[in-house]
């Protein structure tokens, strides 16, 4: 069994965003349907343990609401501060633990975290990503994707390698070019980054999709199931979008989980 599920589903900033009085951020901060912290995934997975998709400045916060002591690795997709702000927290949560983290990313992100934190490597194994490795049963590889001005991201892709099922994990990108976009076909599993409805802002102050432009590359790239995670204030899990039937918009706690490498309904 894995079971995939949400500990964050919010941008960068997170919602509510302080400064911020929209209906969106009031209503998170009342009510709370649109309470959403920094984007992270947890994958439970009966092979190989617990492991994190990004840690950001929420990870205390999201391992205590999620019942979690600790986990067997991390894989960070980028260097930006709402997806490592965390790993120096993990890292002490090792060192008190008397073990070592196990931290895995493409080099050139690698080599970003440990010039910021030199002295993380005394709790923390460092494994590159760029020639990919095994989780249990799934076989984890990645690739660099545009992040508009942002610069670039990493998406992760896993296969099982018994019944052949894929699933896929694009938080921060957008224009993806042809050969990024390779990957991401015949997924029985989508979750990729939406932080707008319609952004109005030009293209290149833009860093990642937004829920029209993720329609599009669906119609193309065709998951059989779609769930769009690092959402913004823009968006009010309170309305009724009118999405296909297969896409959804993560929330806290939602999961997914696959039984022998078969999607289960979640």
């Amino acid at each position: 069994m894995t079971r995939l599920t949400f500990l964050g589903t919010g941008d960068a900033m997170g919602v509510p965003r302080t400064y911020c009085d929209c209906g969106v951020c009031q209503e998170a901060r009342s009510r709370g349907v649109n309470r959403r912290l920094r984007s992270s995934l947890h994958v439970c997975d009966k092979a190989s343990g617990d492991t994190l998709i990004d840690c950001g400045p929420d990870f205390g916060r999201q391992m205590e609401l999620a019942g979690l002591r600790d986990v067997n690795r991390v894989l960070i997709t980028h260097a930006h501060f709402d997806h490592i702000g965390g790993i120096v927290e993990w890292a002490d949560a090792c060192r008190w633990l008397k073990k070592k983290g196990q931290l895995y990313a493409p080099q050139i992100v690698l080599d970003e975290i440990s010039g910021r934190f030199p002295w993380l490597n005394r709790s923390l194994d460092f494994h590159s990503l760029d020639q990919g490795f095994h989780m249990g049963h799934w076989k984890v590889t990645s690739w660099q994707v545009n992040h508009g001005k942002n610069g670039y991201s990493f998406a992760f892709r896993f296969d099982h390698d018994q019944t052949g099922t894929a699933w896929a994990y694009c938080s921060d990108a957008i224009s993806l070019t042809e050969e990024q976009l390779q990957p991401l076909y015949g997924l029985e599993l989508l979750i990729l980054g939406t932080s707008f409805y319609k952004e109005p802002f030009p293209i290149e102050t833009r860093s990642v999709y937004d829920v029209t432009e993720a329609l599009e590359l669906l119609s193309v790239i065709q998951p059989k199931t779609s769930i769009f995670t690092h959402l913004s204030h823009d968006l009010d899990l309170s309305r009724e979008y009118e999405l296909p039937e297969e896409v959804t918009f993560a929330k806290t706690g939602m999961t997914y989980s696959f039984l022998d490498g078969t999607p289960l309904v979640f």
